[in-house]
């Protein structure tokens, strides 16, 4: 069980750091996501591993590959709509959503859209055609919004 609090411990506080950095430089670091996503999917495996549950660590694998593979989608279509650091972000999401199941994944990169879409009607009926919204904290919210939700 220390292994799985600590995966969602990592996910917390690079959460925050990664939503705070996208706000404010539109940018999500390599520097960040990606060792927070290689030590995720470390401590999950272990936790997987401890408790004798290796499709859960499957799941792990599984849910990265899948909302990268996603969100690489659009980002290959409309590099606009979503950057690179969403995509690796997405990545790291997935891999804790992967936990609890593809259809977690799934209702959490939906729930992101939501939050993101809404954001950017605001955003649109405010008048602020070209302002740029930071996706980072909408796929981050998606996520938690899963996990406490279940």
């Amino acid at each position: 069980m220390p292994a799985l609090l600590a995966a969602w411990g990592v996910l917390a506080v690079a959460g925050v750091a990664l939503a705070v950095i996208d706000v404010r430089r539109h940018r999500l670091p390599d520097a960040v996501v990606l060792p927070a996503l290689a030590l995720s999917l470390a401590l999950l495996a272990l936790a997987a591993a401890a408790r004798d549950e290796p499709a859960r660590a499957h799941g792990v694998v599984g849910g990265a590959l899948l909302a990268f593979a996603l969100c690489a989608a659009v980002h290959l279509a409309r590099p606009s709509a979503l950057g690179g650091g969403d995509v690796k972000l997405a990545a790291l999401v997935g891999a804790h959503l992967g936990w609890f199941g593809a259809e977690a994944v799934a209702s959490a990169l939906a729930m992101a859209g939501v939050l993101g879409g809404c954001a950017a009607a605001g955003v649109r009926l405010a008048g602020m055609r070209r302002a740029e919204l930071a996706y980072g904290p909408y796929l981050l919210g998606g996520a938690w919004w899963r996990i406490l939700h279940g």
